[in-house]
C-alpha cells in the first residue's frame, strides 16, 4: 500500500508530531488553512469515512476523546472546527481517515 499517512505514521517522512497513542498520531498539516491546523488519523488504515465499520468504530470514538486535549494542548481555548472530507467530490487528497482540527482565531461560519 502506498499511503501518505501510513509512512508518516511509520516515520518514513517526517512530521510535526502533536500528539501520539497506541490508536491514533497527530501532526501539524504542511499546508494550513487556518493559524493552526492539525491532523488527527488512526494507525489503523481506514480509507475515509465511509469505511467506519462495528469492526473498527472504536478507533474513531478514541479519536474523539483526545481531539479536545489535542486542541486544548495547540492554544484552542476558544474553540475550534473538526473537519473529515470524504471521496474525490469532498476533495478528500489522502485516501486514509483523517480529521482536521482547525482553529487559532474566529473561523467564518460559511462551510465552503
Amino acid at each position: 500500500m502506498n499511503c501518505l499517512f501510513c509512512a508518516i505514521i511509520n516515520g518514513d517522512i517526517p512530521s510535526t508530531k502533536v500528539y501520539e497513542d497506541e490508536k491514533c498520531y497527530a501532526f501539524l498539516d504542511i499546508a494550513p488553512q487556518a493559524p493552526v491546523h492539525c491532523l488527527v488519523v488512526p494507525k489503523e488504515h481506514i480509507a475515509s469515512a465511509n469505511e467506519i465499520s462495528e469492526d473498527n468504530s472504536s478507533v474513531v470514538a478514541h479519536i474523539f476523546t483526545v481531539i479536545p486535549k489535542i486542541a486544548e494542548s495547540l492554544g484552542l481555548s476558544g474553540g475550534y472546527r473538526i473537519v473529515s472530507n470524504v471521496g474525490d467530490d469532498g476533495c478528500q487528497s489522502v485516501k486514509h481517515l483523517h480529521f482536521h482540527i482547525l482553529g487559532g482565531e474566529k473561523l467564518s461560519d460559511k462551510m465552503a
